[in-house]
């Protein structure tokens, strides 16, 4: 595995890779990695002959007062993990390289539609930070396809729209949500979970199915059903952020007669925010 920290030398590297005709598969990543992460280097390693990962835990996606500054950096372990999955080049860009004029000054893209709601409505700003670096990302690496988690359902379906809307030739993948043998969804923060929540964070993923199988059954009062499902989260000892049932592309609350449903849910422990999401489709 090649490890690059500059845009112009890796971009040259690539540049070679893509006039033998080379496609190129791209993992962008904020680096702490696990199973999960693994599992995208596998995805984009089934339809791509180049594997570029990028660990950069981008400031301008958190806020005033959350963990940038706390997010684990786990670099070699980061490399390791990424050599035994045979990524083929690692772009590590400190802020001065991404940010050359500074965050307070970049140039921002913003996607105006399903932005302010759900995780954008407890982190302001997070989604324009996203974004901006995945736009950033995408200039530099010029991805044939770029493979993100399902567990950031919201950033999926931002990233797709703006992908759409700014005319990226960029093929964006989904990769599934890596579990726990309990459930719970993998990631960089549950390293936060103490020990004494840990049997009881499940409960989450728990909601989010038994909210699913009450839809399947034929269910439609969504209101009561969130409801239920937030106090099923709060019994067990956990603040909920958010608990909605949306339609699966626009993310606006769904609709009795929608076939395609998202239910998705933050909650808080004492030291993290998890998320979660479980999709139905109806007949």
């Amino acid at each position: 595995m090649q490890i690059f920290h500059h845009i112009a030398s890796l971009r040259d590297a690539l540049k070679k890779e893509r006039m033998a005709g080379k496609r190129i598969g791209f993992v962008p990543t904020m680096g702490n990695l696990h199973d999960a992460h693994i599992q995208l280097i596998e995805r984009a390693r089934e339809t791509n002959d180049i594997v570029v990962c990028s660990i950069f835990v981008n400031g301008l996606q958190f806020g005033l007062n959350e963990d940038w500054d706390k997010y684990p950096r786990t670099f070699e372990n980061d490399c390791q993990r990424l050599r035994d999955a045979s990524c083929d080049y690692l772009f590590h860009p400190d802020d001065i390289e991404m940010y050359p004029n500074g965050m307070d000054t970049q140039t921002r893209v913003i996607c105006p539609t399903m932005t302010d709601v759900l995780c954008g409505a407890s982190r302001p700003g997070h989604f324009e930070g996203v974004t901006t670096v995945v736009t950033k990302l995408f200039n530099i690496v010029q991805p044939d396809e770029a493979v993100f988690g399902l567990k950031d359902y919201q950033q999926l379906a931002v990233i797709r729209r703006m992908v759409e809307d700014l005319c990226m030739p960029v093929q964006i993948t989904a990769g599934e949500i890596h579990r726990e043998a309990d459930g719970l969804a993998m990631s960089s923060r549950n390293g936060f979970i103490t020990d004494e929540e840990r049997p009881r964070v499940s409960q989450l993923n728990k909601s989010l199915n038994w909210v699913a199988d009450q839809i399947v059954s034929g269910r439609r009062d969504f209101e009561v059903l969130e409801a239920e499902a937030r106090q099923q989260i709060e019994e067990a000892g956990f603040k909920v952020d958010y608990f909605t049932i949306s339609d699966s592309k626009t993310l606006e609350a769904a609709a009795v007669d929608d076939s395609e449903l998202t239910i998705l849910g933050a909650m808080f422990t004492s030291g993290a925010r998890l998320i979660d999401n479980v999709s139905v489709v109806l007949n």
